[in-house]
């Protein structure tokens, strides 16, 4: 199922430079655009958009006061868009799952809908459908003139390595020629989630997670390791935490 999505800006050229890099990438579809805040709270009501590009600063009805004016269970994801850095608090009062500063480049607005994909399944209230896992099932990585396949059930974390990544598995590392960013799209996202933009964890390897003050968190991983969550990945993050925990409950 693909995610639909609606784009809120009052400059046309914003709303096309986001119309443009959506439809570079596969799993979205754009249902609807909208230049005021006004027009987006009819339109999203009518619409019933999964993921909303917001611009935070519009004429008239803000952005945030867009989302603010919409039911918690009716709300849907949201990035926003801003030119200035000020109103993360706010956004994540509103659960938003990124906050865009412009001019957004390519690699951030990816992140971005990488992390909505991975949130999108615990959200909607049964709109979205059930996740379906990948066909991986292992890793080719090359060691000298060696293939080694590392299973994916083994893999506790990856870490960006340039572009590059490092698997780690059952005390071990290993180099894959791959980005993080291909790397999260072939896992799981009921098992593996992006907790900073260099970073993806098994969830449940989680044992500890301690907030901080700037909305950032500290994960302790049961084997001892020490990682930062960024705040951007947290609201995504605490969802799909909140799933795993209920599935075992």
């Amino acid at each position: 199922m693909n995610i639909r999505v609606a784009v809120i800006d009052d400059e046309p050229l914003a709303r096309l430079a986001v119309k443009v890099r959506l439809a570079r990438r596969s799993g979205f579809e754009l249902v609807g655009e909208f230049g005021d805040g006004d027009s987006a709270c009819k339109g999203i009501a009518a619409l019933c958009p999964d993921l909303v590009f917001v611009d935070v600063e519009m004429p008239g009805r803000t952005g945030l006061e867009v989302l603010a004016a919409l039911p918690p269970g009716q709300r849907p994801m949201a990035i926003l868009l801003t030119a200035y850095d000020g109103f993360a608090v706010q956004a994540f009062d509103l659960a938003a799952i990124d906050y865009l500063l412009k001019p957004v480049d390519d690699e951030r607005l990816d992140e971005a809908l990488d992390r909505a994909q991975q949130a999108f399944p615990y959200r909607g209230q049964g709109r979205a459908a059930p996740p379906v896992a990948p066909t991986v099932h292992t890793f080719s990585v090359r060691v000298g003139a060696r293939t080694v396949l590392v299973p994916v059930a083994e893999v506790e974390r990856i870490e960006a390595d340039g572009d590059y990544a490092t698997l780690h598995a059952n005390g071990k590392t290993w180099l894959v020629r791959e980005r993080l960013h291909n790397l999260a799209m072939q896992l799981d996202p009921r098992q593996f989630h992006r907790i900073h933009r260099s970073t993806i964890v098994r969830l449940d390897m989680i044992a500890e997670l301690r907030a901080l003050t700037n909305r950032d968190a500290l994960l302790r991983l049961r084997d001892g390791s020490v990682l930062r969550a960024s705040r951007t990945y947290m609201p995504a993050l605490a969802e799909a935490l909140q799933h795993l925990n209920k599935k075992t409950a």
